[in-house]
């Protein structure tokens, strides 16, 4: 089962928590669901709640400004929807696009999603160099971006509006 999204009091997207945590943040009335899964129900002696997707929090939190998102293998992939950069299929690698050896470095605009075939057919290449270009240029995400992605985001059946402008 995939994390909960917790949102700020004013909507921003914060982090993520197990469905677990979410419960009792709700139970503890420090949070509010904001969505639920449509069929899941969380069921004990006293308590029959739905289960939360989105939670948002009762009391403003205050965050030092994140510029960026951290770049991680995972990162890439989930950015890339696990589809190969070269031919579009399952990935389950990350390649560089400018080698490691010729100065690359693991960052998002540096590294794609890239099935293992394709990973090792280009080797210690550019695309240019191996003939493989790219169907879509890597892009960093932003902070928010990242975390709606994590979470599944296109999984969401139709985003409100206070998300959706909340990842924008």
């Amino acid at each position: 089962m995939r994390d909960t999204l917790v949102l700020n009091a004013s909507f921003e997207p914060l982090s993520t928590v197990t469905l677990n945590r979410a419960v009792v943040l709700v139970l503890q009335d420090k949070a509010v669901v904001e969505q639920a899964h449509p069929e899941l129900r969380m069921r004990g002696a006293a308590v029959d709640i739905p289960a939360p997707r989105v939670i948002r929090l009762c009391q403003y939190v205050r965050v030092p400004f994140r510029r960026q998102a951290p770049w991680s293998r995972r990162g890439v992939l989930v950015r890339d929807r696990h589809r190969c950069a070269y031919c579009g299929r399952r990935a389950t690698t990350v390649d560089h696009v400018v080698p490691r050896s010729h100065g690359g470095q693991d960052t998002w605009l540096n590294t794609v999603a890239s099935c293992a075939e394709d990973n090792h057919r280009k080797a210690n290449r550019t695309p240019e160099q191996a003939g493989m270009p790219l169907l879509r240029e890597p892009f960093e995400p932003t902070p928010a971006d990242a975390m709606l992605l994590a979470l599944g985001a296109e999984e969401f059946e139709a985003l409100p509006e206070w998300l959706a402008s909340a990842a924008a």
